[in-house]
């Protein structure tokens, strides 16, 4: 397994994520409204008193029910772009890209946590946005087993769109590299997990989640997931920060993984997704007890954690919780 680096910092700009603002005073955080009002328009005209700059609507960005997130790492005067998923759809990467003056043209690499179109949607944009903006061919680290079509079994087969293939996104200008397993990326500055153990007797993946198989023209049982895999790196003095896209393996399970692979660090921060704003009271309390067991410093909650994980975590940790809002930027 290769050896992470030791970063000395690292950036992480929330491109895609609801809506859920709540400053901590334990990490930097940019991208709130005064924020805005503080570095908006100029104002033309002499007719709002002392008032010189304008906090216009079209500056806010757009919530949706997905994710995306542009992590930096720096080492020394050294830097490394990955974008971490990449939204639902086209429009709201574009729509919050813009408004962010996010810096596209820095990624170098994309890591897609899974085979979903909450995290997928946006590929193809990104991909045509960071060419326009000067990136080199940006390799695009896939999991090999793509489903035809996900979905989820109400009283009849739900389907969501299908995922853009391995054609699409080299069509689009990526580089496609299919992993099974754990590796390094971007000269060991992050690495991206292969399978994650199923560790846990509570955490039983996505209930009622379904996949297509063209050849037998039937759709199958599908709550594991397995083609899940997190993103992690290593941050001097602090530890191990965990992303995570769904946690459809498990917030505990994905956290035990990513210790089991960071060579005796400890567990500094989760980011992302709990998938927990469906489970049952006893699936929060038990996930958020044995995530205190690992005493992680942070915990930035975002897209499908639910309020009432957060609560818990707030109630078991009191000053932990960080949510992930849409438009931030966090500094660590």
């Amino acid at each position: 397994m290769a050896k992470l680096v030791e970063l000395d910092s690292l950036e992480v700009l929330v491109i895609l994520d609801p809506i859920s603002p709540c400053p901590n005073p334990a990490v930097q955080q940019s991208g709130s409204l005064k924020d805005l009002g503080i570095s908006g328009s100029s104002i033309p005209t002499n007719d709002r008193g002392d008032a010189k700059t304008e906090l216009r609507m079209d500056s806010i960005c757009c919530s949706a029910h997905g994710l995306s997130l542009l992590i930096t790492g720096i080492a020394g005067e050294k830097r490394h772009s990955i974008l971490f998923d990449t939204g639902p759809e086209e429009r709201a990467f574009e729509l919050n890209a813009h408004r962010l003056k996010a810096p596209v043209g820095d990624i170098e690499a994309i890591q897609l946590s899974h085979w979903h179109r909450d995290h997928s949607g946006g590929m193809l944009k990104v991909l045509e946005m960071a060419g326009a903006a000067g990136a080199k061919r940006i390799s695009v680290d896939l999991h090999p087993n793509r489903p035809d079509y996900r979905g989820i079994m109400a009283m009849e087969p739900v389907s969501l769109e299908a995922d853009p293939t391995f054609e699409e996104i080299e069509k689009a200008g990526g580089k496609v590299e299919k992993h099974g397993e754990a590796h390094g990326v971007l000269d060991n500055y992050f690495l991206v997990s292969g399978e994650i153990p199923r560790v846990t007797e509570y955490e039983l993946g996505l209930k009622r989640g379904i996949r297509f198989i063209t050849e037998t023209g039937k759709w199958e049982e599908d709550n594991l997931i397995r083609d899940e895999r997190f993103l992690m790196c290593k941050l001097k003095d602090k530890g191990l920060v965990l992303f995570t896209g769904c946690s459809h393996a498990g917030v505990v399970n994905a956290s035990h993984h990513a210790l089991d692979l960071g060579s005796g660090a400890p567990l500094y921060a989760v980011m992302g997704g709990y998938h927990l704003a469906d489970g049952e009271p006893e699936l929060i309390s038990n996930s958020i007890s044995d995530l205190k067991a690992l005493d992680p410093k942070l915990l930035l909650t975002g897209h499908c954690t639910g309020w009432r994980a957060k609560f818990e975590i707030q109630r078991q940790m009191p000053g932990r919780l960080v949510p992930c809002c849409v438009g931030s930027k966090f500094v660590l």
